[in-house]
């Protein structure tokens, strides 16, 4: 594969990189080692923090966990025969990404402490300039892979900024504050406070969870992997390949109960058994039952969750947050909850990928462009918008599976587009109007009918137009098949300008 070098930009001294990628997640991990061994070797990982990891670093709140296996919830390309438990905990989830960056040499591109400030495109050179908190840069390519879990989302509520105890959300972790023996309150419930509370809740005086709208929850049936079978993987890699098919599999049909609201059923009759063994109290158990169809919204699993809600120290309040004090909660009610801490599980901002809304092409960004309304074609080009890339795009996330498979899906899409413009001398690639929208009807009716559209709630899949915006409603077969092969019959494709013609 040919890899070019823009002239406009080797004549000055602005560090330039064939494909910059902005995050070092699992995302930024996949696309970087997929370019790679297809022969790009002039990349550049722009990451904020100090290290690798994306969500992964910096969720490291106690109980912190992946909801899907470990043997799926990992790239097909770095098995890894060391996991601990069924479902890996956070410190191993990180250390195994930053093996991976290790092991597949990239740390050599790494840039860190790195933060993407805005991008702007340069429609005459044909590529893209970065403005970062270490000065200018060039692409030729840019990968937006900062994820849709990348920026916590604290609700604004009157008062907050009197409190005058601690206060944090889940994503950033207070871990110089001791709860043991505080008064907590927990701002929602969502997948992180499903695993933080009740890791908690032994230790504090009390807590008092403020709820607003219940979600099912199914048991995680989490557990240890045993040294044998562990020992089996690292001799026989293939008998972990094995499980790793067996596992996505087994979840892959799953999707089809998401298609067919009335397959439902049977799951949700498991989370109303798993409810009422663990909830005693039969006022507790009303206040977390869900009035809308499961997996309508993400459905949570916690082996812990509700039993630990069920417990002297603990309180759940339902009717929602009228103001903040400096001493504590008051309810809708007037009631006042005194608290020393506030710990906001309050989940991040999902309405639009970080960045987009600072990445120009003739002074409109992307997140203009789009209005209220994100689409892309695979989930990963804009129209109108050239050689820029997104990882956990619009329609990527799924609510049945590992969404890995979607960036590996994602990353071979990339490299695709990438090494057709350097084999034809090619400048610049978008998708066409006419793919995307054909993508996006693709996109609403797999989504017709489903639980995600149907299923009587609102939850953030959804726009406020009602639009699923987030949700991948298809097999990760038909996604994978859609990006295994580069298109140039679905793109407009550049050629370079020459030097002083007009644009």
């Amino acid at each position: 594969m040919k890899q070019t070098r823009d002239a406009a930009d080797t004549a000055h001294t602005t560090p330039h990189n064939h494909v910059a990628i902005v995050g070092s997640g699992f995302g930024g991990i996949a696309t970087a080692v997929r370019l790679r061994r297809d022969g790009v070797s002039d990349i550049v990982l722009l990451e904020r923090a100090g290290e690798v990891g994306g969500v992964w670093r910096d969720n490291d709140y106690p109980g912190a966990a992946v909801d899907v296996q470990s043997s799926l919830y990992s790239f097909s390309f770095a098995p890894n025969p060391h996991w601990r438990n069924t479902f890996a905990k956070q410190p191993e989830l990180f250390d195994y990404l930053v093996n991976v960056a290790d092991t597949e040499g990239l740390r050599e591109h790494l840039l860190t402490d790195c933060e993407v400030q805005q991008l702007d495109w340069d429609s005459t050179a044909k590529l893209w300039r970065l403005e970062t908190s270490h000065g200018p840069r060039t692409a030729t390519h840019v990968v937006l892979a900062t994820g849709v879990l990348a920026d916590p989302l604290i609700p604004d509520l009157p008062g907050a900024d009197t409190f005058g105890g601690v206060s944090f959300h889940s994503a950033r972790w207070d871990h110089g504050f001791d709860v043991r023996g505080k008064r907590i309150a927990v701002v929602g419930t969502g997948p992180s406070a499903v695993q933080f509370v009740p890791a908690i809740q032994p230790d504090v005086a009390h807590m008092t969870v403020f709820q607003r709208t219940p979600a099912w929850v199914t048991p995680r049936h989490d557990r240890e992997i045993p040294t044998l079978r562990r020992t089996l993987y690292r001799r026989f890699p293939k008998l972990q390949i094995l499980e790793r098919l067996r596992v996505y599999l087994q979840r892959e049909w799953k999707v089809l109960a998401f298609r067919n609201p009335a397959l439902m059923a049977l799951p949700e009759r498991e989370a109303r058994h798993h409810l009422a063994a663990q909830v005693g109290d039969p006022e507790l158990r009303a206040k977390l039952l869900p009035d809308f169809r499961f997996g309508c919204k993400r459905v949570l699993i916690s082996d812990e969750y509700l039993r630990s809600l069920d417990q002297p120290n603990v309180e759940l309040e339902t009717g929602g947050i009228q103001a903040i004090t400096e001493t504590g909660v008051v309810d809708m009610t007037g009631r006042e909850h005194p608290v020393d801490a506030i710990i906001y599980g309050t989940g991040f901002r999902t309405s639009r990928l970080p960045l987009t809304d600072r990445a120009y092409v003739d002074g409109r960004s992307m997140a203009d462009a789009w209005g209220n309304s994100p689409t892309a074609y695979l989930g990963t080009a804009v129209a109108g918008f050239p050689n820029v890339y997104l990882m956990h795009g619009p329609n990527i996330g799924l609510g049945h599976t590992s969404v890995i498979h979607m960036f590996e899906s994602q990353a071979n899409y990339i490299a695709g587009a990438i090494g057709y413009l350097a084999d034809n001398e090619l400048a610049a690639v978008e998708p066409t109007v006419t793919a995307q929208q054909e993508f996006v009807a693709d996109v609403e009716r797999l989504g017709e009918g489903t639980v995600w559209t149907s299923g009587g709630c609102t939850s953030w899949y959804l726009n406020e137009e009602g639009r699923n915006t987030n949700i991948w409603p298809g097999s990760t077969f038909d996604f994978r098949r859609r990006t295994q092969r580069f298109d140039p019959t679905k793109h407009l494709l550049h050629t370079r300008t020459p030097a002083g013609a007009a644009r």
